[in-house]
């Protein structure tokens, strides 16, 4: 994230930025500091994993409605990437959606947009402190999130549907060539489409498809 000097000043709590929050909160700090005409830009990062593990654990609480995130789910999550387990991956996800309380859908709209879910999952990847990318750009489109790790490229695309599922977010990694961005290092590429529906709050489709190294 890059901001301003400028912006990193602001303390009026009624008007302050999201950055600017996060940095006066100790959740980032100053990475790097660049200069253009008349003024600094200061690149921020995460200070440490910790820190990242913790404020991924805050959103999660917040997402789900609940102070209770199991640690286990992480530890199990971490374990079933190394070892490429997709069905364990997608009954771990299976599980943990289902464990969200129905009054929490009742009192708020957020389970009607897609971010909603894709944050849940990024929330857990980032808090094993694990290279992430949201929005991924590539000559076709973006691709929704890419992690890197343990030798393994894990391109992952999300669709939120109304009815039936008919396989929408793995077609599109497929027909977008998402993985030709990341061939260049030689290492297997996870294609990942997972499909959630607003009726059941949950996974209805989860495929996943390896290209192997050539």
């Amino acid at each position: 994230m890059v901001a301003s000097e400028a912006l990193l000043s602001t303390f009026d709590v009624n008007t302050i930025p999201v950055e600017a929050l996060m940095f006066h909160a100790g959740y980032l700090t100053i990475d790097s500091v660049g200069q253009i005409p008349g003024r600094l830009t200061l690149t921020l990062k995460y200070p440490n994993l910790e820190v990242q593990a913790s404020l991924n654990n805050c959103l999660l609480h917040s997402l789900t409605g609940s102070l209770s995130v199991p640690e286990s789910h992480q530890d199990r999550l971490y374990d079933l990437l190394k070892t490429q387990d997709f069905a364990g991956l997608k009954n771990l996800f299976h599980a943990f959606y289902a464990s969200i309380a129905n009054d929490w859908y009742r009192k708020n709209e957020l389970s009607g947009y897609e971010g909603y879910y894709v944050s849940i999952f990024y929330s857990y990847f980032a808090a094993l402190g694990l290279h992430i990318q949201l929005e991924d750009p590539t000559n076709f489109g973006c691709i929704d999130m890419t992690v890197l790790f343990h030798g393994q490229v894990f391109l992952l695309e999300f669709k939120v549907v109304k009815g039936r599922s008919h396989g929408g977010a793995l077609k599109q990694i497929k027909e977008r060539n998402y993985a030709q961005k990341y061939q260049h290092r030689g290492e297997p590429i996870h294609l990942i489409g997972v499909e959630f529906s607003k009726t059941t709050r949950n996974i209805v489709r989860f495929e996943v498809e390896t290209m192997q190294v050539l």
